[in-house]
């Protein structure tokens, strides 16, 4: 075992302790990293061997939550961890996104990033500890890394921008956006905001880059005391003779085949010329065929960054700042409750909206405090979008962040439970991918929202930008599409609406960006997105429907006292039951007494009502019910006028004319209409069925 070492530092005025020498001694490294009460191990390993026939870096970054961290039990037949939760899959992406580019790009040998949660405090974010640590582990490993990096995440309370916020905080926090950087440059953003303004977003990056700076130097010197030499490893760098050579051959029929505005056009025609690249040199090069597609790519990518970046051209003919042509339609699907259709050039995703009891909320079983979530969005990316001939199979992990991404985007537009009480899901169909779907998810979204009747605050559109550097030198371009995000720096995605910022992810390829770039892409996207909201979404739907489709449930909502919830519920749950086989609907009961009626039937959910207050709320005087006869005495007969609620109608009441045995009117188990007298000293309720007869009754008896 290597030797125990504790070293010790500050974030956002708390306690910070990397440990490392204590556990895992076959990892390549390892440390473990104390935030507060929240304790997160890393280790990091890579093969001895590059892996045959790959021409990409394989890494893989797993964020692995424990359940004893927080003291539960996992829910389940199993007892155990199953498959990593959807906030496991984005923090392991979290991570991933910003060490991936300080790797080597020549490097084939797997190399694994396994980040553990062994405690959670819920002040201290166990992502942002992980993140620390998988940087500090693989800083001291032998591993070939361009680190470290630190990360924080950032919140706006009050107006004022916090570090690494509390869980209280973070309860009334406009912003929760985690951001990473390098000593030098900022390399990942992911940010969810509550329309906040551009400038204070920016602000927020910066600020939360300084705090950085002073973790990863921090890291360094431990890297500088105990880190290993990193290990020599078999580069993938292409052949300089052989890539001057092909290039010599068949740059000419490449320009011309990328210089082609349709993508199908282009992609047959490129695949013409690589096919005959391939035949020509491959007896030229029999032990170095694999290397041949290395070189187109690096051709293909060259030529494309060049005419950007030198032309200001781009493959389809667009200037830097034009966004492709935009079109949209709402209400497709006649049995869905809402959709929309959104396209931008080849892109087009297809969203529809379904409202559910809020019953229908997803149950989360998680390491973190939130049990529920009201508001779903699904996005499904099959392979028939892209031209793919192979069976779709359940979503990965790219599918998932670009929900989340969408999720986190529409999530501050939707009405509170109170104003809509409904289950919400959404679900984005890429039927056509050409870049940027989740910007397009994000449009096609606001309209089956609205197309669904949901009072949305406000509409939300996304767009996003590209980056190709040179040097210090660099161009950004507006809505970039697949070929151009394939060869391209940076896919800077922001969502919003008129007022701010709703959510940011931003991906590079490179070490980080200058603070430049991070500014010019924020507001490139903020004069684009306008010109999608105004100029085109407005004019697809311009505001949400006034009422839900008739497909959708309507939801009907009161509230009780919390000690009448028992009354409403039954023994069993009997009394609900009944309540529910009588009118049909569906009933939500929640522990503060609020209850949600959901019914196709509006007068069944006022039915539903009547009934709930009959039982909560003694009758009063002069109301009519529908009663039925539980039991007969000499005197009279008692009757259930609710469920758990009895009267007694007395003999004098049954009818009109002289009873001289209550049976002669009544018999147990009869269904009758009664109307309520008075409540007598006793508690009693007094009921009449002379009183409640039709008038028609009442005239045939007095004759």
């Amino acid at each position: 075992m290597s030797e125990f070492k504790v070293y010790e530092t500050t974030l956002a005025g708390r306690k910070l302790i990397i440990e490392t020498g204590k556990f895992s001694a076959l990892a390549n490294g390892s440390v473990t990293v104390r935030y507060g009460e929240t304790v997160v191990m890393a280790n990091v390993t890579a093969a001895k061997q590059p892996r045959e026939g790959i021409d990409f870096f394989p890494l893989a970054v797993d964020f692995e939550e424990r359940m004893y961290s927080v003291g539960k039990i996992p829910g389940g037949y199993l007892k155990r961890e199953g498959r990593p939760s959807e906030k496991a899959i984005l923090a392991s992406r979290l991570i991933d996104r910003p060490i991936r580019p300080l790797f080597p790009k020549d490097l084939r040998n797997d190399v694994v990033v396994a980040v553990t949660v062994l405690s959670v405090d819920p002040d201290n974010s166990p992502e942002i500890a992980g993140m620390i640590a998988a940087s500090a582990a693989l800083s001291i490993s032998d591993i070939p890394f361009d680190g470290p990096i630190g990360g924080v995440s950032v919140g706006l309370v009050e107006n004022e921008i916090v570090i690494n916020p509390t869980l209280e905080q973070r309860g009334k926090s406009d912003l929760n956006m985690t951001v990473a950087a390098t000593a030098e440059r900022v390399c990942m953003i992911e940010a969810g905001a509550n329309e906040v303004p551009e400038d204070i977003v920016i602000k927020g990056i910066f600020k939360a880059h300084e705090v950085i700076k002073e973790t990863v130097a921090f890291i360094k010197g431990i890297q500088d005391e105990i880190g290993k030499e990193k290990f020599s490893y078999e580069s993938f760098e292409v052949d300089h003779d052989m890539y001057e050579d092909i290039k010599a051959y068949c740059i000419d029929a490449l320009k011309d085949a990328l210089d082609t505005a349709d993508k199908q056009t282009r992609d047959d025609k490129v695949a013409e010329v690589l096919a005959d690249v391939n035949a020509h040199f491959e007896e030229k090069y029999p032990e170095m065929s694999a290397q041949i597609g290395e070189c187109l790519y690096k051709l293909q990518k060259e030529t494309v960054r060049d005419w950007i970046f030198v032309e200001g051209k781009r493959v389809d003919g667009r200037t830097l700042d034009q966004i492709r042509p935009l079109s949209g339609e709402v209400g497709l699907l006649p049995r869905a409750h809402g959709t929309g259709l959104f396209q931008r050039g080849l892109t087009q995703v297809l969203t529809v909206a379904t409202l559910g009891p809020i019953s229908e909320v997803q149950r989360l079983d998680g390491i973190d405090e939130e049990e529920s979530k009201r508001y779903m969005h699904h996005y499904n990316f099959p392979p028939y979008s892209v031209g793919e001939a192979r069976s779709a199979r359940s979503p990965g992990r790219r599918e998932i962040g670009h929900g989340a991404l969408a999720e986190r985007a529409l999530e501050p537009v939707i009405p509170s439970e109170e104003e809509f009480p409904y289950a919400i899901r959404l679900v984005s169909e890429v039927l056509s991918s050409n870049g940027s779907t989740s910007q397009g998810s994000i449009c096609g979204s606001t309209l089956a929202l609205m197309d669904a009747g949901v009072p949305i605050k406000a509409p939300v559109a996304g767009i996003s930008c590209g980056l190709v550097t040179k040097g210090d030198e660099w161009v950004t371009m507006v809505d970039i599409q697949g070929i151009e995000d394939f060869f391209g720096d940076m896919d800077f995605k922001v969502g919003g609406t008129k007022k701010g910022v709703t959510a940011i992810q931003m991906d590079i390829k490179i070490k980080g960006l200058p603070d430049e770039v991070i500014e010019e892409a924020i507001y490139k996207t903020r004069d684009a997105r306008y010109y999608i909201l105004d100029d085109v979404m407005a004019k697809i739907i311009d505001k949400p429907r006034d009422e839900v489709s008739k497909y959708a449930p309507k939801m009907l909502n009161m509230t009780i006292d919390v000690d009448k919830i028992r009354e409403v519920i039954g023994q069993g749950g009997k009394v609900i039951q009944r309540i529910i086989a009588e009118t049909g609907v569906k009933i939500d009961i929640n522990d503060d007494g609020s209850i949600y009626i959901a019914c196709v039937d509006k007068e069944a959910g006022y039915k539903a009502m009547d009934i709930i207050n009959a039982i909560v709320n003694d009758p009063e005087p002069g109301q009519i019910f529908k009663a039925k006869v539980t039991k007969i005495m000499a005197f009279g007969a008692f009757v259930e006028y609710a469920p758990g609620k009895e009267g007694l109608v007395h003999i004098s009441k049954l009818d009109h004319k002289r009873v001289e045995k209550v049976e002669d009117i009544v018999s147990e188990g009869d269904e009758i209409i009664v109307k309520v007298l008075e409540k007598d000293r006793q508690g009693r309720i007094n009921l009449s069925r002379k009183d409640a007869l039709p008038k028609e009754e009442n005239d045939k008896t007095e004759e």
